[in-house]
């Protein structure tokens, strides 16, 4: 009898605990909260290791640095008990893709529209965890995507959702517009169940991607992917790849916006993700005229800041030479004698599409004999005008 009582106690004491952490996480504003154990994911550890073991994860060396951090939470942090993790619905009102069809417009990924979700969500997990250490007489630790937590496969487990063939989250609920974010903690919770794959034989977002960077469904070569390109990578951008890129210039929504359980989701109802609206359908050749203090000023507070002026110029250069709008050239013959050694590297590639092989020939006469940098000279080589 006695036994029967703890155990009746303990299990009031996880659901009271439980009931208090999701009570907490809808009044901060999430929209999913759901826990899981640390030791939910095994398979995570493997698969990390045939990705990074493949090279598919580029030049992002971090993450073969922390790889076994990763791999297993209890790595991380041998005391947690539970996962808690969190959903916040980004979704916009419209498909994203509908700005690809305007050449002369610069397409930047949903997420990055407005403020940085980074410091939208840390703020109100730190309230949570706050709140909930002092309830439970517990430890607790939260992390937004800078640790090394695999969150979409915790936020799996935990049943938020499931890792579609794009290998980002689908929700039922809120399709493939959620940021993540988790509290780990010393304290035992009441566990969820894990979501089931609902994909079936729909591919649509392995159809989608411009660059074919899926080599399997549940696959990615971050190598071929957009975001990674236009963001992680630094330097040149493969030759090969540019013009499949189009005009995103940070980030891409492709595979993402082709999810047909997209159907379900409501625009996001937290103002500091919805776009602002210089951020909807930027011009090209205004984002070409931005010089450092003028690029840091203009993303203020947005997570497009932290790629740095130089590689997001780069970005934006790429997009002209996409566009083929002749009225770009001037300012892409400025840039071709920007201080960046990357953004002169594009420039030339820009005008080479732009210009009319005599105005390039030309304009190379006069400007590739001055040149130094050996990424720039091998842009003027492609060309054919060295």
């Amino acid at each position: 009898m006695p036994e029967r009582t703890a155990e009746a106690k303990e299990q009031k004491r996880l659901a009271t605990l439980t009931a208090f952490v999701r009570s907490e996480a809808e009044a901060q504003g999430f929209d999913l909260c759901r826990i899981t154990r640390p030791d939910s994911i095994p398979e995570a550890k493997d698969r990390l290791g045939t990705f990074i073991d493949e090279g598919r994860h580029g030049t992002m060396e971090w993450m073969a640095e922390t790889r076994d951090r990763r791999g297993d939470p209890r790595t991380l942090w041998s005391d947690v008990r539970s996962v808690v993790v969190f959903g916040l619905n980004y979704a916009p009102n419209d498909d994203p893709r509908g700005i690809l069809d305007k050449p002369d417009k610069a397409a930047i990924s949903v997420y990055a529209r407005n403020r940085d979700y980074h410091d939208v969500i840390k703020g109100r997990l730190k309230e949570i965890a706050t709140r909930f250490a002092a309830r439970a007489g517990a430890d607790v630790k939260v992390f937004v995507d800078t640790a090394p937590v695999m969150e979409k496969p915790l936020a799996a487990a935990a049943g938020l959702g499931w890792q579609g063939k794009h290998t980002n989250l689908v929700s039922r609920e809120h399709g493939s517009w959620l940021f993540l974010g988790s509290m780990f903690t010393t304290a035992e919770l009441a566990i969820d169940t894990a979501e089931k794959d609902h994909c079936g034989s729909c591919r649509a977002c392995l159809d989608a991607c411009p660059t074919d960077a899926f080599p399997a469904p549940y696959q990615i070569d971050a190598r071929r992917c957009i975001s990674y390109l236009t963001i992680e990578h630094k330097g040149p951008i493969d030759p090969a790849l540019r013009p499949l890129i189009g005009n995103r210039i940070y980030g891409c929504d492709d595979c993402l916006a082709a999810c047909p359980w997209n159907k379900f989701a409501s625009q996001a109802s937290e103002m500091k993700l919805r776009a602002r609206e210089d951020l909807k359908e930027p011009s090209i050749a205004d984002l070409l005229t931005l010089d450092d203090p003028a690029f840091r000023a203009f993303f203020s507070g947005s997570p497009v800041k932290r790629i740095g002026r130089d590689r997001f110029i780069r970005n934006v250069l790429i997009a002209a030479g996409n566009s083929g709008e002749a009225q770009l050239i001037p300012q892409c013959r400025l840039l071709a004698s920007d201080a960046s050694p990357v953004v002169r590297a594009m420039a030339v590639w820009a005008l080479s599409r732009l210009m009319t092989a005599g105005d390039f020939a030309i304009f190379a006469a006069q400007r590739s004999a001055s040149e130094s940098d050996s990424d720039v000279l091998r842009e003027w080589d492609m060309a054919g005008a060295a």
